[in-house]
């Protein structure tokens, strides 16, 4: 259970951070944004998986990068 509350506010965290440095206006709810900066965890562990576990600056850094990719993707696909 604390591993989903976890998950659900270091979303928050990093998807707010991904919508603050995103250049432009980035419009979506609290619930997009938490989705947003999961999703960006999960994309950038998929991409920079390095075997450790735990938190670290690079690891923040790379998933606020992911969860700003996944901004970029969904103006793309007009989302």
């Amino acid at each position: 259970m604390l591993n989903i509350i976890g998950a659900i506010v270091t979303g928050l965290i990093i998807g707010a951070l991904a919508r603050f440095f995103y250049p432009g206006e980035v419009e979506m709810g609290w619930l997009t944004t938490i989705a947003l900066g999961v999703g960006g965890s999960l994309l950038a562990g998929l991409a920079f998986h390095r075997g450790r576990g735990g938190f670290d600056r690079p690891g923040c850094l790379s998933s606020i990068l992911g969860a700003m990719a996944l901004i970029l993707i969904g103006r793309l696909l007009g989302l």
